[in-house]
């Protein structure tokens, strides 16, 4: 056991130490919900953002996203997420915003948001789909402005 608990350590420590290589590494280690193993978890899990089109095509790439459902004038109300995306990015989601519902504060939208989804009678898992969602746009703006700003940047001192 204390075998595996060393290897683990290590591991972390390097995975650690390859996401610092990243130039998002702040910005992404100063979210709430963005631990020492959770940041980088995102960070490989999602990639450049930059490849993404939107915000939207990075929730649905987590797959987090309700697809439409309608058929003439019928509409769904409730649906399920499309879970069309990676397994591993939606658990490591689901980590972040236990942390940010547990450590939850005034200043942090994402948990004010899935307070208020709570407030209104929602079950767990929707309010926690929910955040994920809205942690991911926050997410994907925050580091592609970022990104766009740094590029410029090295663009004007070229």
């Amino acid at each position: 056991m204390n075998a595996v608990y060393e290897s683990m350590a290590v591991l972390r420590a390097e995975m650690k130490r390859l996401a610092a290589l990243l130039p998002e590494y702040e910005v992404v280690m100063a979210m709430q919900g963005a631990g020492d193993i959770t940041g980088p978890k995102l960070m490989a899990e999602i990639g450049d953002v930059r490849r993404f089109t939107s915000k939207n095509a990075l929730v649905a790439f987590a797959g987090v996203d309700a697809p439409p459902f309608q058929s003439g004038s019928f509409e769904a109300k409730s649906r399920h997420v499309s879970k069309r995306g990676s397994p591993h990015l939606r658990r490591t989601l689901f980590k972040v915003m236990s942390v940010v519902l547990q450590r939850g504060s005034a200043d942090n939208p994402v948990y004010l948001f899935m307070d208020k989804k709570r407030a209104e009678g929602k079950h767990f898992y929707v309010y926690t789909v929910a955040g994920a969602a809205k942690f991911l746009r926050i997410y994907y703006a925050r580091v592609k402005e970022y990104l766009l700003a740094l590029e410029a940047e090295r663009q004007t001192a070229a």
